[in-house]
């Protein structure tokens, strides 16, 4: 039986704040019916709850964003430069170095129990992965993994290796948290305010400047919203 899949649009424009603070509602409140089944099965009582996974879509107002495990010293703009580009920057809780968010930019917050599916980070991972893999494949591109490097690139291995999508997870009690970053429709230039994820030899992509036109955005989630549900053998509601 495939897993349920509760699907929101959040928007464009959407405050980076808000989306997180939504997502840790979403995620404490699995946690809290997990908490109460443990209850359940020491007194014996076999009526359990489900937890439930959910997909949001998003684009945000510019701001680069530091995972837990990141460096300060790859934000390269000072405060004043932020204010001349219209952009922001928060620490936040996900896996990852820094990235930038912005308009014409998809991005994917799967808050998912891993325990419906497989515990097992790696493989979440990799399925995101393939996710993406499969979308930008959609219009000839040839998505790429390259090792040690999480995240979506094309041409790996090659001089001109560029990431597409980057990606970071947050994961409590096999519950995730945060997600993806696909560049559809992306301003690039905003990427050279940092050392994206950390990584100083490698540039950025997008679908827009693979292929020289402009996306429909909504066609591009929708590609991505059937990948998702091929790739995690879900059904979306």
């Amino acid at each position: 039986m495939k897993q349920i899949v509760e699907f929101q649009d959040l928007g464009i424009n959407k405050d980076y704040q808000e989306a997180w603070d939504f997502q840790e509602s979403l995620l404490a409140e699995n946690i809290a019916t997990k908490q109460y089944n443990r209850a359940q099965e020491k007194e014996g009582n076999p009526e359990f709850k489900s937890t439930k996974n959910h997909l949001l879509f998003v684009e945000h107002p510019h701001i680069y964003t530091l995972g837990k495990s990141g460096h300060l010293e790859n934000m390269l703009a000072s405060g004043d430069q932020l204010k001349d580009i219209n952009a922001t920057f928060v620490k936040t809780n996900r896996g990852g170095d820094i990235t930038y968010h912005g308009p014409g930019q998809l991005v994917g917050y799967p808050i998912l129990d891993l325990d419906n599916f497989k515990p097992d980070i790696h493989l979440y991972m990799r399925n995101l992965e393939e996710v993406i893999i499969k979308t930008i494949g959609d219009y000839g591109l040839k998505g790429e993994r390259s090792k040690g490097e999480t995240g979506v690139w094309l041409d790996v291995g090659k001089p001109y290796a560029r990431k597409i999508c980057a990606m970071g997870v947050k994961a409590s009690r096999w519950i995730t948290m945060h997600g993806f970053a696909l560049n559809v429709n992306t301003d690039l230039r905003y990427f050279e305010y940092i050392v994206p994820c950390g990584i100083q030899d490698k540039a950025v992509a997008s679908l827009k400047k693979e292929l020289g036109i402009d996306l429909d955005m909504n066609e591009v989630k929708q590609k991505t919203q059937q990948h998702f549900a091929e790739v995690f053998d879900v059904e979306f509601v």
